[in-house]
């Protein structure tokens, strides 16, 4: 079970639970009978939270007061074990929208690292779905096979986790969706293509711009994919007291960039997109290849016509 299962309700012995003190201080324990949670501040036994609503407040012995709540995914994202760098909750919040993750769809995820994403992709397609997850090495791997087992108390039997490089292992087919989060994800794509359902998605996740450049560059290339699409996610909290608003002096900026693109039918040529791209983008050969163009053409600023924004 990916959905409800162990999410409501009084809490149980072995369920997780995230204390929060008034500091706003976090710690995710597992409820065990007869165990104590020890801080500086003094001892929360576990046997005074089993039983209890989830959002009761316990004391420890020294009187400070923690709320008592089930950690929400992306809690339990950003306090897992780590073996590779995770996917950020709000990266993986634009993965998930933007990549249309639906009920039932059938995705491939390379690589696991530490199984952050696969946790948000599995709770996404459901029981119906199929997540197949890929990842080269295998300490990462069961890293990320211990992270998901954890969070929803199994493996869950709409997960395939693979130790190897997909462009070498991977036999899966008509998928929906690839999720690829990798060094060099444009090796990969004509492995993509030939596993993408006519219409399915490439969402690619890069942390450079050297990267995103060469990813999207790639995919233009390739042919099998119409035009890709390119962005980067930012959130910034605000401070709320009274009278006093204002936005926090901490932001979670950069941590990586998103690209996306939809898989063509096979044989189908992609129609050349016209933009107009900033003076020396494509270097002095492609500049003077392309007015040579226009001037046997008859088209572009030559002919007075200038090539619509895209």
């Amino acid at each position: 079970m990916t959905g409800i299962h162990g999410r409501r309700g009084p809490f149980d012995d072995g369920d997780s639970v995230q204390l929060t003190d008034p500091k706003g201080r976090k710690n995710t324990i597992t409820l065990r009978s007869g165990s104590a949670f020890h801080t500086h501040r003094g001892r929360v036994d576990h046997d005074d939270l089993i039983g209890q609503p989830e959002g009761s407040v316990v004391s420890s012995t020294s009187g400070t007061a923690y709320v008592a709540l089930r950690p929400l995914l992306s809690d339990f994202t950003l306090s897992m074990k780590r073996g590779a760098t995770i996917v950020y909750p709000k990266d993986a919040a634009q993965i998930v929208a933007q990549a249309d993750i639906f009920p039932g769809a059938r995705v491939i995820e390379a690589g696991a690292g530490s199984g952050a994403l696969s946790c948000w992709l599995l709770r996404a397609v459901g029981t119906e779905g199929v997540v197949s997850s890929y990842e080269r090495r295998a300490d990462f791997a069961e890293i990320a096979r211990k992270n998901v087992e954890r969070y929803f108390g199994h493996s869950p039997s709409s997960w395939k986790l693979t130790v190897g490089d997909i462009g070498e292992t991977a036999d899966d087919t008509d998928v929906d969706r690839v999720i690829l989060d990798m060094l060099a994800p444009w090796e990969c794509l004509d492995t993509v293509a030939e596993a993408l359902v006519p219409g399915g998605l490439l969402c690619v996740y890069v942390a450079t711009t050297t990267q995103i450049s060469t990813v999207v560059e790639a995919m233009r290339e390739h042919g099998s994919f119409y035009e890709p699409h390119a962005w980067e996610s930012m959130v910034r909290d605000w401070h709320v007291e009274g009278l006093a608003v204002r936005p926090d002096h901490k932001m979670i900026g950069h941590t990586g960039f998103l690209v996306t693109a939809r898989r063509l039918a096979e044989g189908v040529q992609p129609p050349q997109r016209r933009r107009r791209p900033a003076k020396g983008a494509y270097g002095p050969d492609w500049q003077q290849n392309r007015a040579t163009e226009q001037r046997a053409t008859g088209t572009g600023s030559e002919s007075g016509e200038d090539e619509p924004y895209t």
